[in-house]
């Protein structure tokens, strides 16, 4: 087996290719070939600088570490399409040929058997079959849907190079074999309420909880909310006193209820109420 060297992982994948017959199959694989073969013409890359693995539904290619990712990126994000437009616009329901495609860096190795080794190259295969990215090309009307790993996009996507708009590009976080693995989705992501058991980028606050926010007040038709009703307030604290006429009179130094006209200080003595000429008891 040869060192692992570095190199740039391009990954294209037929979809629904079983459900179609033989002589579908073998139009849809020349078309794929098609395609990649434009694209990584359109990117500068020489055949030189590439190794191709085919998978049936599939194709792989090992590219050069020297090769431009963002020329390749580029050429993904115009060429593919314009492609796969101008193929199927002439072709049967049948012979309609969607693409999902990723882009991924790593150490690859090749075995004696020509075989590709490398943690990288495998991580590349599950974003290529992780069941968000087939959800985002089924629920899109064009026909290519494209995943970025975490080092492309850090390396190149994130700095928003001519043809490649960073803003495009959203995060998206899918299970594997291996765990979770963080990568870029460009176009919009798959919608919340599905479950895909993977999970997009960002949450939108209170799509889950099924609250509606309250109405604004200067929006038409708003209605004031209610005030709540009074409670009833609690009795005084302290003695209560209900006096039915009479002249009551209290020795000591007793103040039962509101004191009016009294401010601060100390009321010290006898207090009489109910009157000026009271005896005291």
């Amino acid at each position: 087996m040869t060192d692992p060297v570095s190199r740039t992982i391009l990954l294209l994948d037929i979809e629904k290719y079983s459900d179609r017959d033989d002589i579908e199959q073998a139009y849809l694989r020349r078309m794929l070939y098609d395609v990649a073969d434009r694209t990584l013409e359109r990117a500068g890359i020489d055949e030189r600088l590439r190794l191709r693995a085919d998978r049936g539904d599939s194709v792989m290619e090992l590219i050069d570490a020297n090769a431009s990712v963002t020329a390749l990126l580029r050429a993904l994000l115009t060429e593919v399409p314009a492609q796969l437009h101008a193929v199927n616009r002439m072709a049967s329901s049948s012979a309609q040929i969607r693409l999902r495609g990723v882009v991924a860096t790593g150490y690859v190795a090749v075995d004696e058997h020509d075989g590709w080794v490398g943690s990288d190259l495998n991580h590349a295969c599950r974003l290529l079959d992780a069941q968000l990215l087939r959800t985002a090309l089924r629920e899109r009307r064009d026909d290519f849907a494209l995943c970025v790993s975490e080092s492309v996009h850090t390396g190149i996507v994130r700095h928003g190079h001519a043809g490649i708009p960073a803003e495009d590009f959203h995060p998206v976080t899918v299970d594997s074999k291996n765990g979770p693995l963080r990568a870029w989705l460009h176009g919009p992501v798959p919608g919340a309420g599905d479950d895909h058991s993977e999970k997009g980028g960002t949450s939108v606050p209170g799509a889950s909880s099924g609250e509606r926010p309250a109405p604004r007040r200067d929006q038409p038709g708003a209605q004031a909310p209610e005030a709540p009703a009074a409670r009833p307030s609690a009795p005084p604290a302290g003695a209560v006193f209900h006096f039915d006429g009479g002249a009551p009179t209290f020795g000591g130094s007793l103040v039962g209820g509101d004191q009016h006209g009294v401010s601060g200080g100390q009321v010290t003595g006898d207090v009489h109420l109910g009157g000026s000429g009271g005896e005291s008891a």
